[in-house]
This record gives structure tokens, C-alpha cells and sequence, in this order.
């Protein structure tokens, strides 16, 4: 019975969503690209204090410093979910971004596990794919529990449920390329720049992240059980380099995001087909059959934006045959359009040379997207 309230509940947020859509939900904010800063936990709940370190102070003084980096540049907007050492219930942490109409949701936290794990982690809105992300979500989730009446806000979600995380990603779905593409390159710039050990990016059910209406990730800084690790997330140094690497993540992504959707624009198409003509004897060594799928279309998906722009080749540094698609609050731009899985490599090829490094393939089947890695290991295939 209450996972049927669930569901019920879950479906009647979309329904909710869907008429707000027309007024709100494609008006984002003009000349401000704007992030919203969540610091963990707070007031009452103080996250996991391993080895005696308090989760809820670090992960303050870390977005804080976060937030200052980034209030350096005019056109970016920066609102935090708490300043102090107060407690924000989750359902008011989403609210703060959505009514902000925010174009990023950052929430930063720091880990903790029985054993000698350490490093960082950075999390997108998923089902959880094992029990170590699931128990991960469930203990940030937990802090339901310190809501009065929290039964009447969250309406039977179980944090405690594996069933209650099934309808969690129906309201993330639409972010999930931007959300993951941001989380990589948090992660990057903590594990290249910082040589920290890299735990990846991975998805579990957070329910903050499933109530905000805008590309999320929850950023888990380090084990503060793990005593090196939490003696370096207490210190001023390292707060300050995790802060960094958070802040030139955000900047990375915006930058991407802004080149790849045409902000300026470029020229540099003289070089094309000798690009191309490298990447045709680069791909046709390593694939001597033809891999022809007649029954579908793949596409480099090149970038993906609330901003609205003509699909012209000198929008997209030069790159012929863009395609431009709406997929909720999001226009998504393509390169490409083949059933020929070979052809479609070399295309990627070349517009990662081109400046798209996080350009991946994508593949339609009767007008629909379907899972590349499905069509290509298809038997019928």
C-alpha cells in the first residue's frame, strides 16, 4: 500500500510540474548563469563527525569558499542553501534551487565507512547500482528523520526502502547528461590536478537531487573516517584545494557549455577534412567490416542547453549536418545522422578534435533513443 502511494505520489509532482512548464520552466534566468550551493547537513544534524571531525563544518567552509570563487565573475549568480550552522530540511534545499530556476545544483558533503576507504566520489541522481551506493544515499537520506512530521513532507518515502528509490529518477532523467558530465569533471579536477584517489562517478537515489529541476550532483569530499583523509579535509589547505577543484569543475562546465552552444562564434574550418581524413584511416584500421544497423540512426550528441540556436555549421566550429532536438527544458544538438557505426566513430572523432571533448554517441530506433550498448551487442546485430 505505501508503495502505491508512492507512485501515485510521484506521479502527481509530474502532472504538477508539467502545467507549471508553460509559465516557469523554460524562462531561465537572462545574463546570469546561476548555481545554487548546498552545504550538508547543519544546526541539529552534524553528518558524520569520523575521527571527531564535524561533516557539517567542513562542508560549509568548503562551499563557502566555493561560492566566493565564483562571486568573482559578474555573470554568475551564486545562492547558498544555508550561510550558518543551521538546519535546511531537503524538500527546502530543492525549493531553494527551483524557485531560483538555477542552471546548477551543487551539494557537498563528506563520507565515511567502516573501513579504509578514501577518496572522492561525485554523485548523480540514479537507481542505485550496488548496496555500497545505496547505503550511501540511505544515510544522506536519514535526515529525514529529524523533520517534524516528515511522514506528511515526503509522503511515505522509506529511506531505509530500496522500493522507495524506483521513482526517484523520473524527475532527474532529463539532466542526466549534464548531471554527469559535470560530475566527471568535478572528479577530474580532483583526482588530475589534486592526485586524489578517484572513486568515480557513480548514480544512487539522493533525494535532493531528485526534487531539483536543473542538472544536480552531490559531491562527497572524502572519508573523514579514514584519518589521513579527515585530518586533510579539517585543515584549512585542504578545504581550500577540495574548494578549487570543485570551483574550476563548475567553470569547466560552464565553459563547455557556453562554446558548445554557440556563444561565440568560429571559424576555424579550413582544417576539417584533413581531421577527417586522418580519423577515416585511424577507424578503418581497427574495423575491417562494415557495421551497418539499417533500422537505426546514431548521432554524436555534441551538447545539450536551455539556450535556443540555429543549427548552423558556424554556430558549431565549423561541423556540418547539426541537428537541433527540445527534450523537456533542454535543446540538445547533434552531429550526424548515419546508420553506419563506423562512420558514426570517425564523426566522433572529429568533434572531440574539434573542441567537444565530452561528445559521445547516441542511437534512435523509430524516432526514439534507445541504449547504444544494446544495439551494438544486439545477436541480431
Amino acid at each position: 500500500m505505501r508503495t502505491q502511494l508512492y507512485y501515485i505520489f510521484v506521479l502527481n509532482i509530474i502532472l504538477f510540474a508539467s502545467f507549471l512548464a508553460p509559465a516557469q520552466a523554460f524562462q531561465k534566468n537572462k545574463g546570469q548563469f546561476v548555481v545554487v550551493l548546498d552545504a550538508g547537513h547543519g544546526g541539529n544534524d552534524p553528518g558524520n563527525v569520523g575521527n571527531g571531525y564535524k561533516e557539517k563544518e567542513i562542508a560549509l567552509n568548503i562551499v563557502l569558499t566555493v561560492g566566493k570563487s565564483l562571486e568573482k565573475h559578474p555573470n554568475i549568480k551564486v545562492i547558498y542553501t544555508r550561510k550558518t550552522d543551521v538546519f535546511v530540511p531537503l524538500r527546502d534545499r530543492a525549493k531553494i534551487a527551483n524557485d531560483a530556476d538555477a542552471d546548477l545544483f551543487v551539494s557537498v558533503h563528506c563520507n565515511s565507512h567502516h573501513s579504509s576507504a578514501h577518496g572522492t566520489e561525485t554523485f548523480v541522481l540514479g537507481l542505485h547500482e550496488n548496496q555500497r551506493n545505496f547505503e550511501i544515499a540511505k544515510k544522506e537520506n536519514e535526515v529525514i528523520f529529524l523533520e517534524e512530521n516528515y511522514e506528511s513532507h515526503y509522503d511515505g518515502f522509506d529511506p531505509n526502502s530500496p522500493e522507495s528509490f524506483i521513482g526517484l529518477t523520473l524527475m532527474q532523467e532529463e539532466y542526466l547528461d549534464q548531471s554527469t558530465q559535470l560530475a566527471r569533471l568535478v572528479q577530474d579536477n580532483f583526482t588530475k590536478t589534486l592526485k586524489r584517489n578517484d572513486r568515480g562517478v557513480k548514480q544512487a537515489g539522493f533525494w535532493v537531487l531528485h526534487n531539483t529541476y536543473m542538472p544536480s550532483v552531490l559531491v562527497e569530499t572524502g572519508f573523514l573516517t579514514y584519518k589521513p583523509e579527515g585530518a586533510y579535509l579539517n585543515s584549512t589547505k585542504g578545504q581550500n584545494e577540495v574548494a578549487l577543484s570543485i570551483y574550476k569543475g563548475l567553470m569547466d562546465y560552464k565553459m563547455i557549455l557556453d562554446r558548445n552552444v554557440g556563444q561565440n562564434l568560429y571559424k576555424d574550418v579550413a582544417n576539417i577534412e584533413t581531421i577527417t581524413e586522418a580519423v577515416d584511416d585511424e577507424v578503418d584500421s581497427k574495423n575491417t567490416t562494415k557495421r551497418v544497423y539499417p533500422n537505426t540512426i546514431f548521432k554524436v550528441q555534441l551538447a545539450a542547453s536551455s539556450n535556443k540556436i540555429e543549427p548552423k555549421s558556424f554556430n558549431f566550429k565549423g561541423l556540418k549536418d547539426i541537428s537541433r532536438e527540445k527534450e523537456g527544458k533542454l535543446f540538445k544538438y547533434f552531429y550526424g545522422d548515419t546508420s553506419d557505426y563506423n562512420e558514426i566513430q570517425k564523426m566522433a572523432v572529429v568533434a572531440k578534435s574539434k573542441g567537444y571533448p565530452t561528445s559521445f554517441i547516441v542511437a534512435y530506433q523509430n524516432g526514439k533513443r534507445v541504449d547504444l550498448s544494446s544495439v551494438i551487442n544486439s545477436p541480431a546485430n
